[in-house]
């Protein structure tokens, strides 16, 4: 199994920008009449993507649209950038070209296709990035992005799970900021705001539980792509959505907080909350704990992050605690959902672990949507992967980009190895 690494944060401390911005004076309010924020949207046809258009829309002359990219969808693409008025339109399915720029023909929208063309996207003048691309092909741009000294709304897990000590290592040397938009790290920052990063005790990170938090370990190991795709609270796209039936999502979160935070595994917990109303948690060494609440609306993290430093207005529905009458909490079950003890054995073991988890959970996931994988075999199939890249010697921690994608692939193919192993054992 996998062993913790000796522990390094007493000597060196990655402060990411997010905690150099806690200490920070806000400016003062913008003045609106001012040059429109350029913006650019890494995945503006995903759910985030949506949502970030939406408060976009709802600010006229506030913000202008740079570039805006997406995976294979140029029809959808393609029309965005008409609305928006974009610059750049970039997909990055080399195959859906020229129906992107058929789609675009006579708009004067620059186009272009491939992995290159998403970096050319990150790397054009915005002064404000939605990294929101899903996998680990989000690494390049988003990271294009930061080193330009950009500030940059993470959206995306991978980016930190892949090569988080390199890229916030790169991010800070280009001075740029770094804003979590995942619900429960973007609560994580605004809690912090209530004291200073020494004074943290522990962060508490909350979890929905999913569709099958009250299902039988029977029950869980009868689960079909369609009930797991249901989920009670968010809407999401599907891998996100498999990742929170399975609780990897929560794991991931672990680790990305690891990275933008500067917090150690000692100082990382999770605790299931079926009614999304309580984010995140911020445990202060006076024993005073502050928690961000809001309506479970993706708009409200996005928004906190496109007006930074600075709060605007959302449509989101308005808490209403007398409505939502109680808050539950409860522990994660380990027995019945591994994957987040598996996470959690990855971030301490450190090094390529937290990149070989996560690619071999997009095959399980894959695998599992294609319904060649029981739900079982998900965490199973991550967990075999990881103690054979360990009995390999593969887990040095990289020190590129490219490193971090050879380490992505070679854990993919492994675990595409392992698939018929374990899809019969879970079967």
């Amino acid at each position: 199994m996998l062993r913790p690494r000796a522990c390094w944060y007493g000597s060196v401390r990655m402060i990411s920008q997010v905690n150099k911005a806690l200490q920070k004076p806000l400016p003062a309010k913008p003045d609106l009449a001012r040059v429109p924020k350029s913006v650019t949207l890494l995945g503006a046809t995903g759910s985030i993507g949506s949502s970030t258009i939406d408060l976009l829309q709802r600010e006229p002359g506030r913000y202008r649209v740079e570039a805006v990219t997406a995976n294979r969808n140029a029809n959808a693409l393609a029309k965005l950038a008409r609305e928006l008025g974009a610059r750049f339109a970039a997909v990055g399915e080399p195959s859906a070209y020229q129906e992107l720029k058929s789609a675009l023909s006579g708009s004067g929208i620059e186009t272009a296709a491939g992995a290159d063309a998403l970096v050319e996207a990150a790397q054009r003048p915005a002064e404000w990035v939605m990294a929101a691309i899903t996998g680990a092909a989000s690494l390049k741009p988003t990271l294009a992005a930061a080193e330009r000294g950009a500030t940059v709304a993470l959206a995306n897990k991978e980016c930190l799970v892949c090569a988080g000590a390199l890229f916030m290592r790169r991010a800070a040397a280009a001075a740029a900021t770094i804003l979590p938009v995942d619900s429960e790290h973007n609560a994580v920052f605004q809690a912090m705001m209530s004291g200073q990063r020494e004074e943290v005790r522990r962060v508490i990170l909350t979890a929905s539980g999913g569709p099958f938090r009250t299902w039988s370990l029977d029950q869980i190991r009868t689960v079909t792509v369609e009930q797991a795709l249901k989920h009670p609270t968010w809407v999401m796209g599907p891998k996100v959505t498999i990742d929170s039936a399975t609780l990897m999502n929560k794991g991931l979160e672990l680790i990305e907080a690891h990275h933008l935070f500067a917090l150690s595994p000692d100082e990382l917990d999770v605790i299931v909350h079926p009614q999304s109303v309580v984010h995140s948690l911020v445990e202060f060494r006076d024993g005073s704990v502050i928690a961000q609440l809001g309506s479970p609306d993706m708009r409200i993290p996005i928004s906190h992050c496109l007006g930074w430093p600075n709060r605007m207005s959302t449509p989101a529905p308005r808490l209403d605690l007398a409505r939502v009458s109680a808050l539950t909490f409860e522990a994660p079950d380990p027995v019945r959902f591994p994957a987040l003890a598996i996470a959690r054995k990855a971030l301490a073991a450190g090094g390529a672990a937290p990149t070989i988890l996560n690619a071999a959970n997009e095959i399980a996931v894959r695998e599992f949507v294609g319904r060649r994988l029981g739900f079982p075999g998900i965490p199973a199939l991550v967990e075999a992967t990881l103690d054979a890249a360990e009995r390999r010697g593969e887990l040095a921690e990289p020190q590129s980009v490219e490193e971090a994608l050879e380490i992505d692939h070679n854990a993919r193919r492994l675990a595409t190895d392992l698939l018929p192993e374990i899809a019969a054992m879970a079967s």
